[in-house]
């Protein structure tokens, strides 16, 4: 069996799961290969893309989040817009890589190479079986020119409306969730991982993640955490990422600070950390709340990028899942809630396992040995 597993570089969030869905298949003695779409067929423009991408959530949100709701606004299947010319032309130089046998399924994480996707599949250029995958608790804009692709995986059957809005068919839809690395599945006890990375077993514990680069001002976030007047005693653990700048300012913070903060840079014990943690501080990026999911970890969310993060907030609020910080709702009343209630936690535990899916990789990979072995029609 052998697959390919096409992702694009713009945000890390479809690279680790393209590497969590390899990483389940080889571990089915299945090949599987990832292909950075855009950097196969124009390194110059997967460049522009990627460090645009950057730029633009950082420092342009809000023209980025005008341009993703104009692209919500587009009415479905609006045909001759810049972006699908574009993939028509990009797509050209996929159909001799994917049309060889040696693929039993095609499997995308970005839409922009579903979109190529589709469009082969269209015109009759492949007939490879494709598998899209959503990283996000929502359909991107831009998932309404997939539907020529055989399936789309979803975070939760509760997206099933918006993906009949974007044009799919119910029997597209797999509803596994969000592919994670498997570890994100195991539990420790928190007590016991608590133990682990040094802390105080008994003690509350907040998690404040800033993501693999520690964007955001977290210095200043976990130092107003830090400083809460509540009665309850509490202890943080502060990721910063890459950002060496960060990680060096919360290195000052927590020598200062009366409370226990555990500070560390880019790690590979994330799993661990999730599970000595009661809540979860955190962009809400699609891999870092489902693993968080996973874990059965209450969130609450801060500093949503504009567009797909902020969607990913919208879903995961209304489904009781996480608590907002926002200037009229500040961090420090979000923990004091918290830390006063243990009603409030107990039920957004409650509502998380509701929508949890920690088994998403390995459903997703028997499917997809499945479909390798199923004969195509036709």
């Amino acid at each position: 069996m052998n697959f390919l597993i096409l992702s694009v570089t713009a945000g890390e969030g479809h690279n680790s799961t393209a590497r969590a869905i390899r990483t389940a298949l080889e571990a089915q003695d299945a090949d599987a290969e990832i292909l950075d779409t855009l950097e196969y067929v124009s390194p110059e423009l997967a460049k522009v893309i990627a460090d645009g991408y950057l730029m633009v959530t950082e420092r342009a949100q809000g023209a980025y989040r005008i341009g993703y709701r104009l692209a919500e606004m587009r009415r479905v299947n609006e045909k001759l817009d810049a972006m699908q010319l574009a993939t028509n032309a990009l797509s050209k130089e996929l159909v001799d890589y994917i049309r060889s046998d040696r693929f039993d399924a095609v499997v995308f994480t970005h839409p922009f190479a579903g979109m190529m996707c589709s469009t082969m599949k269209k015109r009759g250029l492949i007939s490879n079986r494709t598998v899209g995958i959503l990283t996000d608790f929502t359909f991107h804009p831009f998932w309404e020119d997939c539907t020529a692709n055989d399936y789309v995986v979803t975070p939760d059957r509760l997206l099933l409306p918006q993906a009949r809005r974007k044009g799919f068919s119910d029997g597209q839809i797999l509803p596994f969730g969000i592919p994670i690395n498997p570890k994100f599945s195991e539990r420790v006890p928190a007590e016991d991982a608590r133990r682990q990375v040094g802390l105080d077993p008994a003690l509350p514990t907040f998690l404040v993640m800033g993501g693999s680069m520690g964007y955001g001002n977290m210095s200043e976030l976990v130092s107003r955490i830090a400083s809460i007047d509540v009665e309850r005693d509490f202890q943080i653990i502060a990721v910063a990422g890459r950002n060496v700048e960060t990680k060096a300012a919360l290195d000052r913070l927590a020598e200062k600070s009366a409370r226990r903060i555990l500070v560390t840079g880019f790690v590979d014990y994330v799993s661990l950390l999730m599970d000595a943690a009661d809540c979860i501080i955190t962009k809400p990026g699609g891999l870092t709340t489902s693993e968080s999911l996973a874990k059965n970890l209450p969130m609450i969310i801060v500093n949503p990028i504009p567009g797909q993060e902020e969607r990913n907030t919208e879903f995961l609020l209304n489904n009781g899942c996480a608590m907002s910080s926002t200037k009229t709702a500040p961090i420090e009343e979000c923990i004091y809630q918290l830390l006063t209630s243990d009603v409030l936690l107990g039920a957004m535990k409650t509502c998380i396992s509701a929508v949890a899916k920690p088994n998403a990789t390995e459903d997703l990979t028997k499917f997809l040995i499945n479909l390798a072995h199923t004969p195509e029609i036709g």
